[in-house]
């Protein structure tokens, strides 16, 4: 059987996000964006759980899913997907790009849906806008996403769990909007979707019409020693009696 390439795996993925998503819209757009019965619980819990310290926490959280910490993330991967400073420009212009695409796109399909959010007396921050997919959600999983991508491309040491840690810091600034009541979880929900989707769009891409940068991209940093083939085809064999 023939195993599929990373850009075909992409494609699927994208696809099966991209299912996932639409059924979910269509769900959540009957009566009216009405919540589901799982958003009301979740909501009803977090109104009766928030003891001032974890309301900071939860603010601070989520304050940093938009604006300048999604951007600064992309920035770094591009700086650390390229290797010249003229392929750092381009990675840095386009992981920039990717997600200023992925929040227009996410604007404008919230403009389509148009769920309403939670009542705002339920509100422990400012938001503004339509519910569903959640803004900050997707806009931090897109930014977690690319540096994850080039973590997991460049980093020598402990890729793994840096790559765990923009994911989990992803995964609480969605938490955080049900949390602080402006948003239902099937919107958070939808937000991973959509970022999902984005993401591997832009792997299948990336795959697909510049098959050249993976190959670079896999190819190890300088001074980082030989592999352990070079290494024993570079010993002095040892002659009888040595």
């Amino acid at each position: 059987m023939k195993r599929r390439g990373p850009g075909g795996l992409a494609a699927w993925a994208a696809l099966g996000c991209l299912v996932a998503f639409a059924v979910l819209a269509l769900v959540v757009t009957r009566d009216g964006g009405a919540p589901l019965p799982g958003d009301r619980r979740l909501a009803s819990w977090s109104l009766t759980h928030r003891p001032d310290v974890a309301l900071a926490l939860a603010r601070g959280v989520t304050y940093t899913g938009t604006g300048l910490v999604p951007y600064a993330l992309a920035v770094v991967a591009g700086l650390l997907l390229g290797r010249t400073v003229g392929q750092r420009v381009r990675a840095v212009a386009l992981c920039v790009c990717a997600l200023a695409a992925a929040q227009s796109l996410r604007f404008a399909v919230m403009s389509l849906i148009a769920r309403p959010r939670p009542p705002v007396a339920n509100w422990a921050t400012h938001a503004s806008g339509w519910s569903f997919p959640s803004g900050h959600t997707t806009t931090s999983a897109v930014a977690a996403g690319l540096l994850i991508f080039a973590v997991l491309t460049r980093a020598p040491q402990s890729r793994r769990t840096l790559a765990a840690l923009l994911g989990v810091w992803a995964v609480l600034v969605g938490l955080s909007r049900v949390y602080l009541g402006v948003h239902w979880f099937t919107d958070v929900v939808g937000g991973w979707l959509f970022a999902l989707c984005w993401l591997s769009l832009l792997l299948f891409v990336l795959a697909r019409f510049f098959p050249g940068t993976r190959a670079a991209m896999a190819t190890p940093r300088p001074g980082r020693g030989p592999a352990p083939a070079e290494a024993d085809t570079q010993r002095v064999p040892r002659g009888p009696g040595r």
